[in-house]
């Protein structure tokens, strides 16, 4: 389900971070049609499903893609560019003109939304 607030923040960002913005979208929609979308801390979008998914953040050279997995998903593409030892999330960073791995990232918010309907990260660190 997509919320129009998203809407209005893709739609304020540079025509490169939109770009990101979409695909992510489409990706992590794409991973589960039960995914929904809020916005958290005034502007940030975020992706959730029985627990946060990711959140996007724009930064001047890239956009951030923070993936709420606990640092307990495989990273078999190495596609991870930030926080390995975060205990809550890793990020992605995109810069213009990179293209996103989508196949690898599909396969990590699958794992994510799996790993949510199981209880979450921290349940499942703790098993």
């Amino acid at each position: 389900m997509t919320d129009p607030r998203v809407d209005a923040r893709i739609e304020s960002l540079l025509p490169w971070q939109q770009e990101i913005y979409r695909q992510v979208r489409e990706l992590v929609h794409a991973a589960d049609p039960e995914v929904e979308e809020t916005i958290k801390f005034t502007d940030r979008p975020y992706f959730v499903l029985r627990g946060n998914i990711c959140a996007l953040l724009p930064a001047k050279d890239h956009v951030n893609i923070f993936l709420y997995d606990g640092a307990i998903v495989p990273d078999p593409e190495g596609i991870i560019t930030g926080g390995h030892d975060n205990k809550t999330a890793r990020t992605v960073a995109v810069r213009p003109g990179e293209e996103i791995n989508a196949p690898a990232l599909l396969a990590m918010f699958r794992q994510i939304i799996a790993n949510n309907r199981a209880g979450g990260w921290r349940k499942l660190k703790k098993g």
